[in-house]
């Protein structure tokens, strides 16, 4: 795959590649996770229920849905390496 600052606005997508997101070199979930090292599962949990809450409220509301689902599966992730970790 391209860099992002390589990638085309057709490879970009509002909810696992947005755009506005992808400056620099680095996206800025990966950057986010960087920071919060093992906390990052907490950032996770709280965007699925930000976009679980908003979502009604939205004019796009599959796509704040997608976003919940997309956090949920970095949430899951995060709970695997855990169990991993653990030895589990």
């Amino acid at each position: 795959m391209k860099s992002i600052d390589e990638a085309s606005p057709q490879q970009w997508d509002a909810v696992t590649r947005p755009a506005h997101y992808n400056q620099g070199g680095m996206e800025a979930i990966d950057y986010i996770e960087q920071q919060l090292d093992e906390d990052f599962s907490f950032y996770c949990e709280g965007s699925v229920l930000k976009y679980m809450h908003r979502f009604k409220y939205k004019q796009k509301p599959l796509e704040d849905l997608r976003k919940a689902r997309y956090y949920l599966e970095k949430l899951i992730e995060c709970e695997l390496e855990k169990e991993v970790q653990r030895g589990g």
